[in-house]
């Protein structure tokens, strides 16, 4: 087994682009070598949290006295998350959110290509947003499967998430990012990451809330 498929525990996978913006900071600062008690401090977690989290996805192990190089670090992270291979996607409802996802451009920083929107809207098919098409959803599955695309994101009204869920996996997409508030039934072999945006900003909202306040 490859190291980069080796199996590595969800929490920490959550944890990696944390660690990878934090390194690549220190790295920005001229910094060549970075133990784990540094990354624990700065990141304000558990050290032994930490060794075994850098263990999982490096050989690089850190040693007592240099720590873990930093380069090393950084590249076997981003091998990991695949950061070092731009994987390509298509967004699905190209509303607000959708228009806003595909214009960000520092998802390729992450190792994220949107190169297609769809929709059902004749308003939209046709036109471009960032440079990058809008396809009737009816070109979907032809075109995921012509280019080999394996990530959706969908940005659809709830009622039409599992339609369109149920297309991309007909497609071959095998990883769905889901901004829809719905639970979508999905084969064993694809993966959904749902963003749940209103149980954000209810975490965000008990946070802020001072209480007996008059």
């Amino acid at each position: 087994m490859a190291w980069s498929e080796k199996k590595v525990p969800r929490q920490t996978v959550k944890r990696l682009p944390d660690y990878l913006t934090y390194l690549k900071g220190k790295a920005d600062e001229g910094v060549i070598n970075i133990s784990a008690p540094v990354v624990a401090k700065g990141l304000n977690l558990n050290e032994v949290q930490v060794r075994k989290d850098l263990a999982s996805v490096s050989q690089n192990g850190g040693k007592p006295k240099t720590g873990y190089m930093l380069n090393g670090l950084i590249m076997d992270i981003e091998k990991y998350l695949g950061y070092d291979n731009v994987k390509d996607a298509i967004v699905v409802g190209v509303g607000h959110l959708g228009s806003a996802l595909m214009s960000f451009k520092g998802f390729q920083n992450h190792g994220l290509n949107i190169i297609a929107g769809f929709d059902t809207d004749n308003d939209l098919i046709g036109t471009e947003v960032n440079g990058k098409k809008i396809f009737s959803n009816d070109f979907m599955i032809e075109l995921c499967k012509k280019l080999n695309i394996h990530i959706g994101i969908i940005t659809v009204p709830n009622e039409y998430a599992q339609e369109v869920c149920d297309i991309m996996v007909k497609a071959g997409i095998l990883a769905v990012w889901n901004f829809a508030q719905v639970h979508l039934k999905v084969p064993g072999n694809i993966t959904v990451q749902n963003e749940n945006l209103a149980a954000s900003l209810a975490i965000l909202s008990k946070s802020v809330k001072i209480d007996n306040i008059y």
